[in-house]
């Protein structure tokens, strides 16, 4: 009797964990070193199943979908261009992809009028501490790791058996729930935790060019953009004419660029 409990106990966890997870994260950010009481918040979602994770903002899913379906009736074409968006409100476009048991993750991002795919390989080395705390009523051990130009303290919960995380965090022996950077510049906590039934597909309506490159070359490639962040409205547009007009809109994006200093992967703007 005791053994068919145990076999049934068994079945329910792995039923339980078979279905998509999802995993409800707060981001905080502080995007200027220089006004450090200046933070951003935003809703990241990360959704597991039983092949793959997928990282993503909650607003630009939501944005998403809505244009998806928008195009789908006809009615996206004939709405009005959206006007401009301030700062503070700029949607996060990163996703993230990671396979299980893969050190490889597959992150796509745009640059300009391009949507680059990215593989990289990352390889955590974690180190344990015999610290804890609660984050939502889940015990969570402390861990540490130096990443992409930041020391992390992250926390996590071997009673959510996946080795996975917000951002490009994984490899630990349970959910992280909580990690931030010893400047406490991004952080990262669980606020939630839903059951998906249906199949999860990321909605696509990009127009841009997709373009599939090793993370070396997109380094490359965004060190370039923040060097020369106009060089795709120059090319579009290779008259004299419009000369003017685009030096005040390169100028405006490198004033922009200047208060987006304190990027998450600090190393890459070094």
């Amino acid at each position: 009797m005791r053994k068919l409990i145990i076999m049934l106990f068994i079945f329910i966890i792995n039923y339980s964990f078979a279905q998509t997870k999802q995993f409800i994260y707060e981001y905080i950010s502080i995007p200027d070193s220089t006004q450090k009481k200046n933070s951003h918040s935003e809703i990241m979602v990360l959704n597991i199943d039983k092949e793959q994770s997928e990282y993503f903002s909650y607003r630009k899913f939501v944005s998403d979908s809505t244009i998806q379906s928008e195009i789908k009736d006809g009615s996206y074409f004939l709405k009005p261009p959206a006007p401009p968006q301030k700062r503070s409100t700029i949607i996060p476009r990163l996703r993230i992809i990671k396979k299980n048991n893969s050190s490889t993750i597959e992150y796509i991002t745009p640059i300009s009028e391009t949507d680059y795919v990215v593989h990289q390989n990352i390889d955590l080395k974690w180190k344990l501490h015999p610290e804890y705390l609660s984050v939502l009523d889940y015990k969570a051990q402390k861990a540490t790791i130096e990443f992409a130009g930041r020391k992390w303290i992250a926390w996590f919960t071997k009673d959510i058996p996946f080795q996975d995380g917000p951002y490009k965090f994984q490899g630990l022996p349970g959910l992280i729930v909580k990690i931030e950077d010893e400047s406490k510049s991004h952080q990262f906590e669980l606020k939630g935790i839903k059951n998906l039934n249906e199949n999860f597909v990321y909605p696509d309506n990009s127009n841009n060019v997709k373009i599939t490159i090793p993370h070396a070359k997109f380094i490359k490639a965004f060190k370039e953009n923040r060097k020369y962040p106009a060089i795709a409205l120059k090319k579009r547009f290779p008259n004299a004419e419009h000369a003017e007009m685009i030096k005040n809109i390169e100028k405006n994006m490198m004033e922009e660029l200047k208060k987006d200093n304190n990027i998450i992967e600090i190393d890459l703007i070094k």
